[in-house]
């Protein structure tokens, strides 16, 4: 029997029985060490940056990341391992070291500019997943200025290990990591997921606008006020932008 296959935002959700596989990608271009790159950084960065995306969006869904697929626009050597290393990186210091990766590269033609594109398939009970559980009376939370270019290069930003704290937290009812589409534009998303409203505070101190580029910043919902625990769990900034409602 073939399974059904929805979208929910930026994930792709395979139901098989009592399981759902939860599948995100991400991409990057223009940013490493090769001549035409627009922002300079090693591949090592590349790599725990790119795959940092996809890795958070499936685990704050609840889900347990099961294969890494790299599709890395550059030549193996030494460009591609460099970026692999990055990736490896990233998985070792969130604790995922059992993962499968796999991937290609571009052997055949030279390239002056770092493409990369990662997709992280993941497995989640039904019962466990951790979506639309939002609810009318939360308060919205960002850790973390959302960042974008150069700028993330000299940021502190959300890991996996922050996450896991998050996850265990009983008050928190969802996590929404932030993209190029800023918070305002996930807030939306997060509180319509859920079949509710969101109101944006006029005081919410941070530039609900602007990219957060490789989530640099995570949208949290919370039951009550929170934003004291929630300092107490990361070193992040820890901004209260609105409010959940009917």
């Amino acid at each position: 029997m073939r399974p059904k296959v929805t979208n929910y935002r930026d994930l792709t959700l395979l139901e098989m029985g009592d399981e759902i596989i939860v599948i995100a990608c991400d991409s990057l271009g223009a940013i490493g060490n090769k001549e035409n790159d627009i922002v300079k950084t090693s591949g090592n960065i590349v790599g725990r940056f790119t795959v940092r995306v996809p890795l958070m969006e499936v685990m704050a869904a609840g889900a347990e990341p099961l294969v890494i697929v790299n599709a890395l626009c550059v030549e193996m050597e030494p460009s591609g391992r460099e970026i692999l290393s990055g990736i490896k990186e990233e998985l070792t210091s969130a604790g995922l070291t059992d993962i499968t990766i796999t991937g290609s590269t571009e052997e055949n033609m030279l390239t002056t500019q770092t493409g990369v594109g990662i997709t992280v398939l993941g497995k989640v009970k039904t019962a466990a997943l951790r979506l639309g559980r939002a609810e009318a009376g939360n308060y919205v939370y960002c850790l973390g200025s959302p960042k974008v270019g150069n700028d993330v290069l000299n940021t502190t930003v959300p890991d996996v290990p922050l996450l896991r704290k998050l996850l265990a937290q009983t008050w928190i009812t969802e996590i929404l990591p932030v993209g190029s589409k800023g918070l305002l534009y996930e807030a939306g998303q997060l509180a319509a997921g859920a079949g509710v409203r969101f109101s944006l505070n006029a005081d919410a101190k941070v530039d609900v606008y602007c990219s957060a580029g490789p989530v640099t910043s995570l949208l949290v919902a919370a039951r009550e006020e929170r934003a004291t625990d929630l300092a107490k769990l990361s070193d992040l900034d820890v901004f209260c932008i609105g409010e959940l409602h009917n």
